[in-house]
């Protein structure tokens, strides 16, 4: 799935839309991608003298990731899902320009209009960061 189609369903839009592309989207399983560049806005900010991205940000690309496999099913076509909460977050390295972020999301739980998923984002097969995400459709 290319970018395009990304925007076609989730909202986000420049400068918050943190994903470039889909590679696989399986039943509750999806892999994307993320490029993180020196262009980032965030990196004037975060640090000057050694840019990092933001834990945050890496939390909230896998949400992302996790939005498009829960709003490509069915029951969710043409819907925003918004965040319902973060659990267990861990960070584990540093995540830098010039990294390809891939971020893994299964949603493990669906009831009505919410869900939640366990998210792992890892930069050269080594993990960086992963949390449980709850999402909430509306």
């Amino acid at each position: 799935m290319d970018i395009k189609e990304i925007m076609e369903i989730i909202p986000h839009r420049y400068p918050f839309l943190l994903l470039d592309r889909v590679e696989s989207l399986e039943d509750n399983k999806i892999v994307a991608i993320k490029n993180v560049t020196m262009n980032e806005y965030f990196f004037q900010g975060h640090f000057p003298v050694e840019p990092v991205m933001p834990g945050v940000l890496i939390v909230e690309a896998m949400a992302q990731a996790g939005a498009v496999a829960l709003l490509k099913r069915d029951e969710f076509k043409g819907k925003i899902a918004y965040f319902g909460g973060i659990n267990n977050a861990k960070f584990r390295k540093k995540v830098v320009p010039g990294d390809t972020l891939r971020l893994e999301v299964e949603l493990t739980k669906i009831r009505g209009s919410a869900g939640i998923g366990k998210g792992i984002a890892y930069v050269n097969d080594k993990k960086v960061c992963e949390a449980e995400l709850t999402f909430m459709v509306g």
